[in-house]
């Protein structure tokens, strides 16, 4: 008969089964074996030596005869005492009779109480007043803030008089200038200039009347660019010292230190000394003078 794949597959798989059940057998009697083999006692083998007591000596033979000493019996601890359970406290005795219930205050002590005890309005004063010294104080702002806007305003008035005295000097010096081209031109056409008509201006002339007006002239041209503070009192006078070049044209003017304005009063001379450049010269060419010591009288315009 005629074997087929199918009939392979069985025979084989029938061998692994065959394999497999005798590797059970043989493990499962491996272990039943382990089981019932007695294992060793744990520590050291006991080894005993057998004397014959006959061959013992005297003393020792004594000493086996002898009867063991009693062992000493274990001394018993004693035992704590329990402790008394503490007995139970009395309940206390409600009197018979209850005391009197405490009157109310009357209405006048509580009055008196309400008005003795401290308002909250008075408890608030001294936390104010606290907080108002800690605060700086309004008046003091303010007198910081009038002061930084004077200096600031005084820095500007110093900054406009430099840049005015800076403009009249440039302005003296061209017109200087123009002087002199024009009076070279003026020698150029005459040919030679012999005796003038007049004295040459700056000779400081001797006609008194005539330095009266041209004093009254500068005070009046000063005075009409002025501008008085309170500080300052009417028929007060100032020493001034003005430097000009012919035509009136300031160069610098300054204040003495006898004047008796302050500050801000001689400031306010200086400025209109300046404003009013060019000083009057037409008429006054005798008695004209590039260095002038005026005594400026305080007035109204």
């Amino acid at each position: 008969m005629k074997q087929t794949r199918t009939d392979n597959w069985i025979t084989v798989v029938q061998a692994l089964g065959l394999h497999v059940l005798l590797f059970l057998l043989m493990f499962g009697g491996l272990q039943w074996t382990r089981s019932n083999t007695a294992e060793p006692s744990a520590g050291d083998p006991i080894e005993a030596e057998l004397i014959d007591p006959s061959a013992l000596s005297g003393a020792m033979q004594r000493a086996l005869r002898r009867e063991p000493e009693p062992l000493p019996q274990p001394v018993e601890e004693p035992q704590p005492q329990p402790l008394p359970e503490p007995e139970p406290e009395p309940a206390p005795q409600l009197p018979d009779v209850l005391p009197p219930p405490v009157p109310d205050p009357a209405p006048v002590e509580q009055e008196k109480v309400r008005r003795d005890a401290p308002s909250p309005d008075v408890a608030k004063v001294p936390r104010e007043q606290d907080e108002k010294r800690r605060q700086p104080d309004q008046a003091e702002i303010n007198a910081r803030k009038a002061e930084q806007q004077r200096q600031e305003e005084e820095r500007k008035r110093q900054q406009q008089i430099a840049e005015l005295r800076k403009q009249r000097e440039q302005a003296a010096r061209e017109r200087s200038m123009a002087e002199q081209r024009e009076q070279q031109l003026r020698d150029a056409r005459s040919g030679s200039s012999t005796s003038p008509a007049q004295p040459p201006p700056g000779n400081r002339g001797t006609d008194e009347s005539l330095k009266a007006r041209y004093r009254d002239a500068l005070q009046q041209a000063i005075t009409r660019q002025w501008v008085r503070p309170e500080s300052v009192q009417i028929g007060q006078r100032c020493r001034i010292l003005i430097r000009q070049l012919p035509g009136g044209d300031v160069q610098d003017v300054t204040v003495s230190p006898s004047c008796p304005f302050d500050a801000l009063g001689r400031e306010s001379v200086e400025r209109a000394v300046l404003k009013a450049s060019p000083l009057p010269y037409a008429g006054f060419e005798l008695v004209f003078a590039r260095e002038l010591d005026l005594n400026f009288v305080a007035e109204e315009r």
